[in-house]
């Protein structure tokens, strides 16, 4: 309004382009619920990886030194890159569990693995540069590639050698603009577990290149029947940069703390993680008090992993064997990680894409999963992500309702 108290029209605030076109398909399905929770209908969440909402609950211990590091008045700024004891609390837990030899020195702390993926790609990718990330992948890497106005280029996964790399595609695919080969082991959204030979011959391309590896190992301690190994652990020559965090294995989901570690031979990563560091300074500093939980978590007794890792292959055989059941539906067994990946057979004839099938199943069931083409649109198209977190009754009735709605939808095509 004009000091004469005539209403002028504001003009609209231009958005750039890499803001507006941002996409994270695991967030970008609850859009869909909002009327549907408003007029009272049951959701089903079987998108987001998120222990701490289902019966996998923060262990109490954890909880107590939150709490007592407020309590003691531990509210303060630390340091940029985390505080002291617990980077070396990191540096204890990957040499005892990943066979992992790193510094202190070597890592920052971050507000979630989420942070750690922007911050590398930001110090990492300029306009023009390429990513290579497995097909089909984690969100971010795709994003924040596209973000810093990089490229994000997929090498292939196949899906009947239970989603492993294919070598030889990546290989074709680095180019002199490529910047990273990203691993994601265990992988997220297929659980696929990677062997060492696989992760080698990954390691041996980037050393033919110059290239340095990220690893995003998260999931690390969250395997079946599959052992993990760390690229870093394989690493001679090679610089890897490992993602990890606490919100996976230590049911810390919403504390929202995570690190990152550089490891390389002489100075190769200096320039790099001097860079990543400026960024944890803009951002002043992690979470205090949460980064004082997760150092008595990681120093504290590890018995609880082993419950959680028995409690989700019950669901992990429960739903690879009733999915299977499904007519026009088919799944390969996951080996890690909380995520199974089917193939929705009929997409193309009774649903326009993924996103379609998932878009529906949504409004007439309530079953809430995420489309495969929004972890990469070649090599996740046709496909669903779905999360086994839930008790096997929950996930019973909501496998019963995407296999009445598959039903539903092949009689009225018939």
């Amino acid at each position: 309004m004009t000091s004469e108290g005539k209403v002028t029209k504001l003009a609209s605030v231009k958005v750039t382009k890499r803001a507006s076109n941002i996409e994270y398909a695991i967030r970008d399905v609850i859009v869909h619920t909002k009327d549907l929770i408003k007029n009272g209908k049951k959701i089903h969440y079987l998108n987001i990886g998120d222990p701490a909402a289902f019966d996998f609950k923060t262990p109490a211990s954890f909880k107590e030194a939150l709490c007592n590091a407020i309590a003691k008045e531990d509210n303060y700024y630390s340091p940029s890159e985390g505080l002291l004891e617990l980077r070396e609390a990191v540096v204890n837990k990957e040499k005892k569990i990943n066979n992992v030899d790193i510094s202190s020195e070597d890592v920052l702390v971050t507000e979630g693995i989420s942070e750690g993926i922007q911050m590398l790609l930001g110090a990492i990718v300029e306009k023009g540069n390429e990513i290579l990330f497995p097909g089909p992948a984690y969100p971010p890497y795709i994003s924040y590639t596209k973000f810093f106005d990089g490229t994000p280029v997929a090498y292939e996964t196949i899906e009947k050698e239970n989603w492993q790399p294919n070598i030889d595609d990546l290989r074709k695919k680095v180019t002199k603009k490529t910047r990273a080969i990203v691993i994601i082991n265990p992988n997220n959204p297929t659980g696929a577990v990677y062997d060492g030979k696989t992760i080698k011959e990954i390691l041996n391309i980037a050393g033919e290149h110059n290239l340095p590896v990220i690893s995003d190992e998260i999931y690390d301690q969250l395997t079946y029947e599959k052992h993990f190994v760390s690229a870093a652990n394989l690493t001679t020559d090679v610089p890897v940069i490992g993602l990890n965090g606490f919100s996976k294995v230590y049911q810390m989901t919403g504390w929202r703390l995570g690190y990152m570690y550089f490891k390389g031979e002489g100075k190769k990563l200096d320039t790099l993680q001097a860079g990543v560091e400026k960024l944890c300074r803009i951002r002043i500093c992690a979470n205090t008090p949460v980064q004082i939980a997760a150092t008595a978590a990681l120093n504290g007794p590890q018995d609880f992993v082993k419950d959680i890792i028995e409690r989700l292959k019950q669901r992990r055989d429960f739903s690879w064997k009733r999915l299977n059941e499904i007519e026009g539906i088919t799944t390969t067994k996951p080996d890690g990680a909380f995520y199974i990946f089917p193939k929705i057979n009929g997409i193309g004839t009774h649903w326009k894409n993924d996103k379609d099938f998932v878009v529906e199943l949504l409004k007439e069931t309530g079953v809430l999963i995420v489309n495969g083409s929004g972890f990469d649109p070649v090599y996740g198209k046709d496909h669903v992500r779905i999360v086994f977190l839930p008790p096997i009754n929950d996930l019973e009735e909501a496998y019963n309702k995407l296999e009445q709605f598959i039903i539903k939808k092949q009689k009225k095509i018939n």
